[in-house]
C-alpha cells in the first residue's frame, strides 16, 4: 500500500522577472508525496496561475483526492487527472521517483551517470534596454550558442534594436536566436512584425498571436517569413483527435513541449507521436519548476535523443530552489554526480 500526502511551496524569484503577461515575484508549486515500505517518491505539480489549464478553485480538492485515491495505480489515475496537466504530471514523477533508487534518477542514463550533457537556450527576460543587453551578454560569456529572447513587453522597435545588435556581433553560425512573443501580438499586426524579425535571422518564433485563433495562425504558418513554434496553442487540448486537429488546421514548423502543462510524460509524448508523423519537429521546454521538476523533464528530455538546444531552465532563478546535481557549463546542461540533493519541504 501506498500512503500519499501533498506540500504546497512559495518559490521566490531572485528579482522580478517579466513576460508579456506580466511581472511575477512568486511561483506556486505543490509537491506530492508518495510513501511505500520506507521509500519515498516526490512528485512535483508544477502550476503556473493564469496559464495553466488547471489553474481551477477545485485544485487543491483534485490533490487531496489523488492522495485519497493513490493505490488505483498510475494508469487509472493518469485517466482520470487529464484536465489537471500538472497535478497529472506531478503524479507520473512521483510514481517513477518511488521506483528510483535514490528517488532521484528518474531515467537513468549516461546523463545522470554524468558522462553526457544537454544543449540549452540561454533565456533573456523581459526588461529595459539595458537589463536585456546585459543578460545577452552574460549568456555569450557563459558559452551559450542558441539564446531565447522573450518580447512583446516593451516597446518593439527597441526590441528589434536588442536582436540588430546581437546579429552586428554574432552571425548565424556563432549564435542561433529564438524569440517568444507569449501571444503579444494581435492578429492584424503579427505578419508585419514577423517580417522585420526575420531580418535578423532568427530560428523561430513561439507563439506569435494568442492561442485558439486556429484560423488565423494556420495562415500565418502558411506564409510566414520566420518558423512558428506553437506553445501555448497545446495547452488544453487534451484528446488525440483534439490534438490532430491542432496539427492538421494550423501545419506548424515547431512545436513545444511543456510537461507541466500538457499532461507530463504520457501526454507529452502523445503530441511527439502525432508531430513526427507529420514531420513537425519539436523541442521540451520547462516551466519555472523546481530542481525537483526541472530534474524529471531533464532526464526524460535526455532519453528522447533531440539534438536541438532544448528550454530547460536552470532552476538559479529561485533564492530558495533545492540544491541538486543540476549544474550548466557552456551552454549545456549538467547532472554533476559529486553533488547532493537537499530537498526539505517541511515547514
Amino acid at each position: 500500500m501506498i500512503k500519499a500526502s501533498y506540500h504546497k511551496y512559495i518559490l521566490n524569484f531572485k528579482r522580478p522577472s517579466g513576460t508579456s503577461r506580466g511581472i511575477m515575484t512568486t511561483k506556486e508549486t505543490w509537491f506530492i508525496r508518495l510513501e511505500r515500505d520506507h521509500k519515498i517518491g516526490i512528485g512535483e505539480c508544477g502550476i503556473l496561475r493564469g496559464l495553466s489549464i488547471d489553474d481551477r478553485p477545485d485544485y487543491e480538492d483534485k490533490l487531496k483526492w489523488v492522495c485519497t485515491n493513490i493505490n488505483m495505480g498510475l494508469e487509472r489515475l493518469i485517466n482520470a487527472l487529464i484536465e489537471f496537466p500538472s497535478i497529472l504530471f506531478g503524479v507520473e514523477m512521483a510514481f517513477k521517483s518511488l521506483e528510483a533508487s535514490d528517488g532521484f534518477s528518474l531515467f537513468p542514463s549516461a546523463f545522470t551517470k554524468g558522462f553526457d550533457a544537454i544543449r540549452i537556450n540561454g533565456l533573456i527576460w523581459m526588461g529595459d534596454e539595458a537589463f536585456m543587453k546585459a543578460q545577452v551578454k552574460e549568456k555569450i560569456e557563459a558559452g551559450f550558442d542558441c539564446i531565447k529572447l522573450k518580447i512583446g513587453a516593451i516597446d518593439f522597435q527597441t526590441e528589434l534594436d536588442i536582436l540588430k545588435s546581437i546579429r552586428k556581433e554574432f552571425s548565424v553560425s556563432d549564435i542561433e536566436l529564438r524569440v517568444d512573443a507569449n501571444g503579444a501580438f494581435s492578429v492584424n499586426e503579427a505578419l508585419e512584425k514577423l517580417k522585420q524579425l526575420s531580418d535578423y535571422q532568427l530560428h523561430s518564433i513561439e507563439q506569435p498571436i494568442q492561442p485558439r485563433q486556429l484560423e488565423a495562425m494556420a495562415e500565418l504558418c502558411e506564409v510566414t517569413p520566420l518558423p512558428i513554434a506553437l506553445d501555448e496553442e497545446l495547452i488544453g487540448v487534451f484528446s488525440k483527435a483534439d490534438k490532430q486537429k491542432v496539427f492538421q488546421t494550423i501545419k506548424p514548423q515547431y512545436i513545444i513541449l511543456k510537461p507541466s502543462l500538457i499532461g507530463g510524460f504520457s501526454g507529452s509524448e502523445e503530441w511527439i507521436t502525432l508531430a513526427e508523423n507529420l514531420n513537425i519537429k519539436w523541442w521540451i521546454t520547462s516551466a519555472l519548476e523546481s530542481n525537483v521538476g526541472l530534474n524529471a523533464i531533464s532526464q526524460w528530455t535526455y532519453t528522447l535523443k533531440n539534438a536541438m538546444p532544448q528550454g530547460l531552465g536552470t532552476g538559479s532563478l529561485f533564492t530558495n530552489n533545492f540544491d541538486s546535481p543540476l549544474t550548466v557549463k557552456n551552454g549545456n546542461l549538467h547532472y554533476d554526480v559529486q553533488k547532493d540533493w537537499n530537498f526539505n519541504i517541511e515547514e
